[in-house]
C-alpha cells in the first residue's frame, strides 16, 4: 500500500512463489535482507522517493532479469543483488554514493555496467564473477579498487586504470581470461599487490607506471600471452 515507507529486514525473505514486485512511491528504505531468495522474481520496479537498498535486499533473487532504480537512491548495501543470476542490465543512478562489498557478485549474465561518477571506490568482490560481463566503465572519480572487485570476469576484454585510481587490492582481476590489454595511467600506484592479474591467461600487453616500486607473489602467474 502507499502508506509503506519501510520494508524492514527479511519481511519478504524466502517467498518463493513471489514473481514480480513494484515499490510504491512511499517507500523511502528497503532493508536487510527483505527479498531475499525470493527465487521467481523477474522484475522489479521501484518508484522514486526510495534513498537505501540495504545489504542483501535482493541477495538470491535467481530469477531477477530487470531492475529499475529511481534516480533518488543514495546507498546501495553489500551484497543487495549478490546472486542475481538472471540479472542482465541495471542502470546505477548519478544520485548512487555507495555501492558495498560484493553487491553484484554472482551476476552471471551481466553484460555491462556504467559507474557513476559519484562512487570514489569499488569496494571487494563487488563485481566477482560478473563472468558475461564484457565491459566495465570506471569514471575518474575512482580511487581505490578492492579485493577480488573483477574475480572471474571472463569476458572481460579490456580495462583502463584511469590517473586518480592509487590502490588495486589483491586478486583484483584474477581469472579475468579474456582482458587481453590492461593500461595503468596512475602514476599514484606503488604497489602491483598479490595475485592481481593472476591466470589472466589471454593479457598481452600491460603498461606498468614508472612509479611502481613493488610488485607482489603470484602478480601475473599463469598469463601465458605474456
Amino acid at each position: 500500500p502507499s502508506s509503506v515507507q519501510l520494508i524492514g529486514d527479511s519481511s519478504f525473505y524466502g517467498c518463493s512463489s513471489l514473481t514480480s514486485l513494484i515499490i510504491p512511491v512511499s517507500v523511502k528504505s528497503i532493508n536487510s535482507f527483505a527479498f531475499y531468495g525470493c527465487s521467481l522474481i523477474k522484475e522489479v520496479i521501484i518508484h522514486s522517493n526510495l534513498t537505501t537498498i540495504e545489504d542483501s535486499a535482493f541477495s538470491e533473487c535467481s530469477s531477477l532479469s530487470q531492475i529499475l532504480i529511481s534516480s533518488t537512491i543514495s546507498y546501495i548495501g553489500s551484497f543487495a543483488f549478490k546472486g542475481c543470476s538472471s540479472l542482465i542490465d541495471i542502470n546505477i543512478p548519478p544520485s548512487v554514493t555507495f555501492i558495498g562489498n560484493s553487491t553484484f557478485c554472482g551476476c552471471s549474465l551481466l553484460t555491462r555496467i556504467t559507474i557513476p561518477k559519484t562512487i570514489d571506490v569499488i569496494k571487494d568482490s563487488t563485481f566477482s564473477n560478473c563472468s558475461s560481463l564484457k565491459q566495465i566503465i570506471i569514471p575518474s572519480s575512482v580511487h581505490s579498487i578492492g579485493m577480488f572487485a573483477f574475480y572471474g570476469c571472463k569476458s572481460l576484454t579490456d580495462i583502463t586504470i584511469h590517473e586518480s585510481i592509487t590502490f588495486i587490492g589483491d586478486y583484483a582481476f584474477c581469472g579475468c581470461s579474456s582482458l587481453e590489454q590492461i593500461d595503468i595511467f596512475s602514476s599514484g600506484i606503488s604497489v602491483i599487490k598479490d595475485s592481481c592479474f593472476k591466470y589472466c591467461k589471454k593479457l598481452s600487453t600491460i603498461v606498468i607506471p614508472f612509479t611502481c616500486d613493488i610488485i607482489e607473489k603470484n602478480t601475473f602467474s599463469n598469463c601465458s600471452q605474456l
